[in-house]
């Protein structure tokens, strides 16, 4: 049972540098009420020099000539760069796309890119490729702590059962690495988008960096800057509430944690025992008060509107082997939850690819 309420609302924050019971069992716990999970950094997780170096070739990346990008549009294969409003990720809702461009980066053989890279990627292939590799690892190490936590069967595959199907030895993926850039859509003089200050339609409230989702994989990485807030999560009382890039306890570490949540894949396989959650991504200049995150309060001196920087933040989204059919987890308390609910497969089990494919065709334009 979500025992979440409007005051405890806290996304929980771990220490998984132990590959014990214990942690196993709060990360399922943390996974089951919130569907996000903050995983401390400080113990080595990813080296914060790492992160860095990433941010700062992701920054350089995206500030070269549109031509250049262009170069690299994205393929239905879903690699590339993505422009501004070309991803609408709530097209129920949204008139016109994220504000937000991307560049997706799929998986390395042997140190190099499956796909063409553009100029100032291509030279940095090998670290590219590395922290790719890396990033994999810890959603290996994350998966096989959600099998211990549940307590899978170990005639079935025990520990191992997720990262099992998550091996590329075992066939391709679609995990892929995604670098963002989002807007400050409220800015007036954006020289590189000048198109939002004369435009009469932009509304502040629904123009977003990224409109309302759950994620398509297993799990997703974020990882993000500080002072560079904007991610909010639908609670499950249906409001908005702001995610902290550094939350309480962690504002002296060397980088912020890094975020994890469950994607629809992961919650499937659960008969939604762990929580694919509703997020998005908002300019936070659209919150006050009490719900404006940490951050923005302290770029706010009281004397007008604090200044708001362009969001750049990376995301890891881990994928099965492609072939893998999203069959129900041996798991006696995902058993247990089945019951409880009374609610029933369908007879026909979707592949991995197969639910990408329907999710990827909702979410693009050019599709």
């Amino acid at each position: 049972m979500n025992s979440a309420t409007k005051d405890n609302f806290r996304i929980p924050v771990l220490d998984i540098s132990s590959p014990a019971v214990e942690p196993a069992r709060q990360l399922v716990n943390a996974a089951e009420k919130y569907g996000f999970i903050f995983i401390r950094n400080q113990y080595g997780e990813m080296p914060s020099s790492d992160i860095d170096s990433m941010f700062q070739l992701s920054e350089l990346f995206f500030k070269s000539p549109l031509e250049e990008k262009q170069r690299y549009a994205i393929t239905p294969n879903n690699r590339g760069w993505s422009a501004m409003h070309s991803e609408k990720l709530d097209p129920q809702y949204q008139q016109r796309g994220d504000f937000k461009e991307c560049f997706n980066v799929g998986s390395f053989q042997g140190g190099k890119a499956s796909q063409p890279l553009p100029g100032v990627l291509a030279e940095n292939e090998v670290e590219l490729g590395r922290f790719s590799d890396a990033c994999q690892e810890l959603c290996m190490k994350i998966l096989r702590l959600f099998a211990l936590g549940l307590e899978i069967d170990p005639e079935a595959g025990g520990a191992d059962w997720f990262s099992s199907r998550h091996n590329p030895e075992g066939g391709s993926t679609d995990s892929i690495l995604r670098l963002l850039h989002s807007l400050h859509n409220a800015h007036p003089h954006h020289t590189k988008y000048p198109a939002i200050r004369s435009d009469h339609r932009y509304d502040p409230e629904n123009d977003l960096r990224a409109g309302a989702h759950s994620d398509y994989g297993s799990i997703t990485l974020l990882f993000q800057r500080a002072n560079q807030p904007g991610l909010e999560v639908l609670s499950p009382w249906n409001t908005w509430q702001p995610v902290p890039v550094h939350p309480a306890g962690t504002e002296t570490d060397a980088s912020p944690p890094i975020l994890i949540n469950i994607g629809d894949l992961l919650s499937y396989w659960t008969n939604g025992l762990l929580k694919s959650t509703v997020h998005r991504v908002v300019t936070p200049t659209s919150t006050h008060g009490a719900d404006k995150p940490a951050e923005l309060q302290e770029l706010d001196d009281g004397d007008g509107p604090p200044e708001v920087k362009d969001r750049y933040s990376m995301a890891y989204f881990c994928h099965p082997v492609a072939s893998t059919l999203l069959e129900p987890v041996p798991s006696k308390r995902v058993l247990a939850g089945e019951r409880s609910s009374g609610e029933r497969r369908q007879e026909r089990l979707l592949t991995a690819a197969e639910h990408l494919r329907q999710r990827l065709d909702a979410t693009y334009t050019y599709r």
